[in-house]
């Protein structure tokens, strides 16, 4: 054990000078399929078992470890993909490049250009497309951490400390985390109404709408109503951008029906629209994939098995304790405002889960046992699109027996959904 733990993995450094590519670390891809695993997991696998679904408000559930082990992945690898700079501002042109495609990507993926496996049509008012989702999260994250690593970075070859050697990325970080928590916290939301369609449907829209009351007037407050977070997506996106079924309708208060309808005796708030990968829950995205840019520059710089470990440890646990902390005196767990106790507990879990893995795969060279989760890991984008436009659940849905309505997706919502 103690042996292994101070062999080196595999020095960067040391690669040929002619090789452009950065080396890829087993363990990094195996992390990266198991998040792409979670995701398939928590969205094919919550309507069967709701406990492994997204929590409605606060609270963790399985499926609110995703978003944030991606971020954590994306900043990791930038550590490695940035490990030299010899040109900063071709380095930043590609970052950008990089992030841009990944938004764009994003919007096609989730702004409803897609409609779903019920209906083989494709097309998005623009008046009414969603701006942000998933990989428009993730672009944020990898833009932020990537001009921090660009730009920032002042590390000394004999030290790499997580706050000494980039005190400028902590700076960073710092800076907007104080900026979320005055937005979150200091911004005054007044009484706000809006207007929707009764459509069950945004590919047939009716005519038919109505106009609800939702009573703030308060600051500070983080419930589904009347939070800065909601606020500042209604002036910035617009209403009609935002994502038209928040999971905080699965609340006892709305009362949601099995087929997904908000009975009109529900509270107004059910009502409407909200965006988890919103404007504001952003900003923490981005220092948590800051953070993961740190647990990247131990295994960027540091040779030694056991000295990387020793410093993600030490970290995740101290992250873990300060996000308990933040739970205890007040600030919620809450993924939709991405909070900065459920960033930091995200975080710790990320770093505690990569650290298992890197022993698993890296030290002991156990890749037999993982080899599916780092194939994975290795085509993340490619599996990524087929899921989220469901053109794999199209494809398996296409074949069936005697009658189109006898296919295996079918049998698996009628079997276990709506049982």
């Amino acid at each position: 054990m103690a042996d292994l733990l101070h062999k080196p993995l595999l020095d960067i450094e040391e690669q040929p000078r002619t090789s452009k590519k950065t080396p890829r670390v087993a363990s990094l891809d195996v992390f990266r399929g198991l998040c792409v695993f979670l995701m398939m997991l928590v969205d094919y696998g919550g309507a069967i078992v709701p406990i492994i679904a997204h929590s409605p408000w606060n609270g963790l559930h399985l499926a609110d470890f995703v978003m944030p082990f991606f971020l954590f992945t994306a900043g990791v690898s930038l550590a490695l993909v940035y490990k030299r700079v010899p040109n900063r501002i071709e380095a930043t042109r590609k970052a950008v490049l990089r992030a841009v495609e990944l938004f764009l990507l994003g919007v096609i993926l989730q702004g409803g250009y897609f409609h779903g496996i019920n209906f083989l049509t494709y097309g998005v008012d623009m008046k009414r497309i969603r701006w942000l989702g998933i990989l428009q999260r993730i672009s944020i994250g990898y833009i932020f951490a990537a001009l921090c690593e660009i730009w920032l970075s002042c590390r000394s070859r004999r030290d790499v400390s997580f706050l000494k050697s980039y005190y400028w990325h902590w700076g960073a970080a710092f800076s907007l985390s104080a900026i979320y928590w005055g937005l979150l916290y200091g911004l005054y939301v007044p009484d706000w109404q809006f207007e929707m369609s009764n459509a069950t449907s945004s590919v047939f829209p009716t005519n038919h709408s109505y106009v609800y009351m939702v009573k703030c007037s308060v600051r500070g407050d983080l419930g589904p109503a009347c939070n800065s977070a909601g606020m500042i997506d209604r002036y910035v996106l617009g209403i009609d951008h935002l994502y038209k079924k928040p999971v905080y309708r699965n609340l006892k208060e709305c009362n949601m029906s099995t087929n997904g309808q908000v009975p009109e005796s529900a509270p107004s708030w059910c009502h409407a629209p909200f965006d988890p990968e919103g404007v504001l829950s952003s900003i923490t995205a981005a220092v948590a994939c800051i953070i993961g840019l740190q647990y990247g520059h131990s295994l960027a710089h540091l040779q030694d098995h056991k000295q990387r470990m020793q410093n993600w440890i030490l970290f995740s646990l101290s992250l873990l304790l300060v996000g308990l902390l933040l739970a205890v005196v007040g600030d919620p767990v809450n993924k939709s405002l991405y909070t900065f106790g459920y960033m930091l507990i995200t975080c710790a879990s990320a770093g505690i889960t990569y650290s298992a893995i890197y022993l698993l795969v890296d030290v002991y060279g156990y890749r037999c046992l993982t080899f599916a989760l780092e194939w994975m890991g290795k085509h993340s984008l490619s599996i990524f699109v087929l899921i989220t436009s469901n053109l794999a659940v199209i494809a398996i849905q296409g074949f069936y027996w005697k009658a189109p309505e006898n296919n295996l997706i079918q049998w698996i919502v009628t079997r276990f959904v709506r049982r």
